[in-house]
Order: C-alpha cells, then sequence, then structure tokens
C-alpha cells in the first residue's frame, strides 16, 4: 500500500488529509506562485485539513488565526544565491551542505537557473525520510527531476502556465544574437520541466487556456490534467466606499520587468491618455528597474512625475491603493489567469485588460464586466483607458458587475475544495494500482530505496512542524561546483528517477523574485 495512505481512506471522503504543499519560491508579495500558496493552504486547513507548506527563500508568507491550527511552515533552505543586496554572490565555503549546494552554485556560475532542480531534489530528501507522515504531496510548479522519484505519497502538481510562454515571449523581445543566448540559458530548465511534466499522473491547473498551453507546450496528455481555477480573497479584496477615489489614478501590479507583462505599452499609453486626460497617473506596484526597457520609456515620455513604483506594502494598504483608483489595469502580453484582474474586480474598481491568455476567463466579457483590449496594442489601450476615465457611469456599472463575477466564479474557498476533490482521486487511484506492501510513486515507477536522513530542513520559530531538522552535512566547499558535482546530480537523478539527464547549467545575469 502506497505510504501516507489508510485502508478505506478513498471512500472516506470526509477524512482529513495531512498534506505536502511544496513551493520552491513562496514570497506573496512580489509574484503569483506566493499569493497561491498563502491563500490555497489557508483554506485548506480551514476545511479541516493538516497542511504542512514546505518551501525555500523566499520563505512563504502563512496566515495566523482562528482555524489554522493545522497549518505549518518548514523551511527547507537553499543557498539563497538571488537574495537582496547581493544577487549572484559567491557563497563562503562553510555555507556549503552537500553535493545539491554545489549543483546551485555550479549552474548560477554559468547562466541558468537552479532553483527548480535543487529544490526537487532536496524536497525528495526530505519527503523520504518522512515517509508515512502525509497522504499527498502537492507540488506548486517546481517540476524537477527529484518529485519523480518515490516521494512516499501521491503526487498532484499545480502548473500555472508552461515557462515556456515566458521563455518564448523574451527571446521575441530580445535585441540580440547575445541576448538571445543568454535567454535561453537562463531558461534551460525549462526542457526539465517538459521532461517531468510528460510524466506526471495529476495535474492541476488554473485556467482552460492554460490547460491547453500545457498540452501543446508541455506534451502532457489533456486527461491527465484539471482545470480548478483559483480566485481573490474576497473578504480582503472589497469596496470600501471611505476609500476616496484619486482623479486620474490608474493602478496595475507587474512582478517583474519582463515582456510578458507588457509594461512597456502602458507606459506607452499613459503618455496617450495624458493628452486628454492631463490629471491621468500610474501606480505601479512592484520593483522599478532602473536600467529597463520600462525606464526608459518613462524617461523619453517625460513620465517621471506620472509613473510611481511602490514595493514592500503591506495588504491593507494594497487594498487601499486598489480601492483609491479610478481604473486598474492588466496590460499583460499573457496570464495564466490572472489575480491582479480577479483582486481588482473584486474592490469594485473597474478593469481595463487585454485578451492576452487565460486573461478573458477571469475578467469577463467585454462591456459587460471590464474593458477588453487586444494585447501589445499601445494604442487601444490607451483609448480604453480614456474612455473608464472619461465615464463615471461606465466606471460604476463595470465595478460592480466585476465584483459579482469574482463573488460566483473566483474564491479560494471554491479553489480549495477542487483541490481537495483531486487529492482524494489521486489517492484512490494510487490506492487501487498499488496493492503491494511496497510504495510506488505517483508517476507510476516502482521505487523500494530506503530513505536517506534529510540534512537541511528547518522548522520556522513559533509555527509547529511534525519533526526536527536533521543534522547539517559536512561542507562541500566552493571547489565543489564543478563538472564533477554535477556528475553527482546527473548520476543520482539516473539512478533514482531513471529519467532524461540533467541539461547543461548556464549563466545569466538577472534577479528573481
Amino acid at each position: 500500500m502506497e505510504a501516507g495512505l489508510h485502508e478505506g481512506s478513498a471512500a472516506d471522503a470526509d477524512r482529513p488529509l495531512r498534506i505536502a504543499l511544496l513551493t520552491y519560491k513562496g514570497n506573496p508579495f512580489c509574484g503569483g506562485q506566493g499569493v497561491y500558496v498563502r491563500h490555497l493552504s489557508r483554506e485548506l486547513a480551514r476545511l479541516g485539513h493538516h497542511v504542512e507548506v514546505i518551501g525555500s527563500q523566499p520563505y512563504p508568507v502563512l496566515d495566523e488565526g482562528e482555524g489554522l491550527d493545522g497549518l505549518s511552515l518548514t523551511e527547507l533552505p537553499s543557498l539563497d544565491l538571488y537574495r537582496s543586496p547581493d544577487p549572484f554572490r559567491t557563497p563562503k565555503r562553510d555555507e556549503f551542505r552537500d553535493w545539491i549546494d554545489a549543483v546551485e552554485v555550479g549552474t548560477m556560475w554559468t547562466g541558468g537557473f537552479p532553483e527548480p532542480l535543487t529544490f526537487s531534489l532536496r524536497a525528495r530528501r526530505h519527503l523520504r525520510a518522512r515517509r508515512g507522515d502525509f497522504d499527498v504531496v502537492h507540488d506548486n510548479q517546481t517540476l524537477g527531476y527529484g518529485l519523480l522519484g518515490d516521494v512516499g505519497a501521491p503526487l498532484v502538481t499545480t502548473i500555472h502556465h508552461p515557462i515556456t510562454v515566458d521563455r518564448q515571449l523574451e527571446l521575441d523581445a530580445a535585441g540580440s544574437r547575445r541576448k538571445r543566448a543568454s535567454v535561453r540559458r537562463w531558461y534551460a530548465f525549462t526542457r526539465m520541466q517538459k521532461r517531468v511534466a510528460r510524466r506526471l499522473r495529476s495535474v492541476l491547473t488554473v485556467s482552460g487556456t492554460s490547460r491547453q498551453e500545457i498540452v501543446d507546450h508541455l506534451g502532457v496528455r489533456d486527461e491527465r490534467i484539471h482545470v480548478v481555477h483559483i480566485g481573490a480573497d474576497t473578504d480582503l479584496f472589497s469596496p470600501d466606499p471611505s476609500v476616496p477615489k484619486v482623479p486620474g489614478r490608474i493602478v496595475t501590479t507587474s512582478s517583474a520587468d519582463v515582456p510578458l507583462k507588457g509594461l512597456v505599452f502602458l507606459v506607452e499609453a499613459l503618455a496617450k491618455v495624458r493628452t486628454e486626460h492631463p490629471a491621468a497617473h500610474l501606480v505601479v506596484v512592484g520593483r522599478r528597474a532602473e536600467d529597463g526597457p520600462v525606464a526608459q520609456l518613462i524617461e523619453r515620455y517625460g513620465l517621471e512625475d506620472a509613473v510611481q513604483f511602490v514595493k514592500g506594502i503591506s495588504d491593507a494598504e494594497l487594498v487601499d491603493l486598489v480601492r483609491s483608483a479610478e481604473v486598474a489595469c492588466v496590460p499583460s502580453l499573457y496570464e495564466g489567469f490572472s489575480l491582479p484582474a480577479a483582486e481588482a474586480m473584486a474592490t469594485g474598481t473597474p478593469l481595463v485588460a487585454t485578451t492576452g491568455g487565460a486573461i478573458p476567463e477571469v475578467a469577463g466579457p467585454d462591456g459587460e464586466t471590464c474593458l477588453a483590449v487586444p494585447p501589445g496594442d499601445a494604442g487601444a489601450l490607451a483609448a480604453g483607458l480614456s474612455r473608464m476615465l472619461g465615464d463615471p457611469g461606465l466606471r460604476e456599472r463595470l465595478g460592480a458587475a466585476g465584483r459579482a463575477r469574482v463573488l460566483e466564479k473566483f474564491t479560494w474557498a471554491r479553489a480549495a475544495e477542487g483541490t481537495v476533490a483531486r487529492y482524494r482521486e489521486a489517492i484512490a487511484t494510487t490506492h487501487r494500482s498499488a496493492p503491494g506492501t511496497h510504495s510506488r510513486s505517483a508517476t507510476g515507477t516502482d521505487s523500494r530505496s530506503a530513505a536517506g536522513p534529510d540534512r537541511s530542513a528547518v522548522q520556522t520559530p513559533g509555527r509547529s512542524a511534525a519533526r526536527p531538522a536533521a543534522e547539517q552535512a559536512p561542507a562541500a566547499g566552493p571547489s565543489a561546483a564543478t563538472e564533477g558535482s554535477r556528475s553527482a546530480a546527473q548520476q543520482e537523478g539516473e539512478q533514482a528517477l531513471a529519467v532524461t539527464p540533467v541539461d547543461t547549467p548556464h549563466r545569466e545575469s538577472r534577479t528573481t523574485c
């Protein structure tokens, strides 16, 4: 029988589950994956399940309060190579713990992004050392080779959208052969993610558009993919008439200055809008890249006083900022869902959004719940913003209709219920297919090897956890980040996972949130 399962669990629809929720990046203030983990874990705990979030830096921020006693965080630290204020740092010798750390540094040195691979290897080691503690393991888009091995419980994986989409958009925007080579090196991990995705038995995604992209880009079989819409925290993101509207204010969220987010088109549109509405100004929730294309456009159009970037704000400050805007805007070229759209609509702030990716699934029909424009069209975006700013009646009507749509379709409580249904299905399927006493991985491969020691898990102070951290491994030292270290990763992957060897890492100069 699968480790972590109990006899009759497939038929026991009410039994609380023990869930390991994995996320290699969990900061909810700078990316959608962290928002997903924070809100989904809270709602799963409110349903009575025991949820242990296992994450790496930047660590997830979890909610606390009544009904959340079953929610805890276990820190699985990386070397945190991209942290501020010293991204792309070389760790000191005594920071190295094992060969996985060496692989992490070696991959960064040669231009690649190591975290999906190295987190998956650490997570596998941790989970195998805790065999029997969980009924299901839920991976939040790590898609690393380590999770194809025996992790002690059925595996369910969320793919928000294929990162190959981001890769292609950045390649299209690259202005030189050197830049394109740099993009390819950074995104080398997507080859691993494609190989892993094709072997998964249960995949969740957040929209019908993402489902089709996963089939087309990653080659996952359609019947293995299930759409579970995510949503907004409608208690937090709600209307508040006491918050005054700021005339001309447009608000948008952009976690990074990358082509995918379409911020360059919004800045160009703002320059056009201000010829008709001089009070129009833009507040961007996100970090400003001083030498990026957005900063260059702001300077070109003389918009230094009309564009403001804010970061590090609290939830309450974010909500009040959105409430204060006359218009919210999602200018993205592509989104797998668009949490910023759902959250803005939940506050009753009217939305102008592109039709990129799954945004129409969230924002709804043009003229009924939002104003919709083609992606990558600054002129159309300017026209939509000007129309919204100039028509108070339209803003009121679309704002009310937008909130009603979110309340009906996109809440985290509904997302948690749909996710639990897929957990139970995965548990039942694994239970039926593995009647023997040995464990069987979620990918359908036999794995009888003994679990090794977990050398990296750290429990977050002030939170309960299943078991304490194990003793640290001896330091490997910087010299270990060599081809020999990558060979160790390759050999471990081949022996334990029986999959294609790890791709050769590359180098790129960028930071990640």
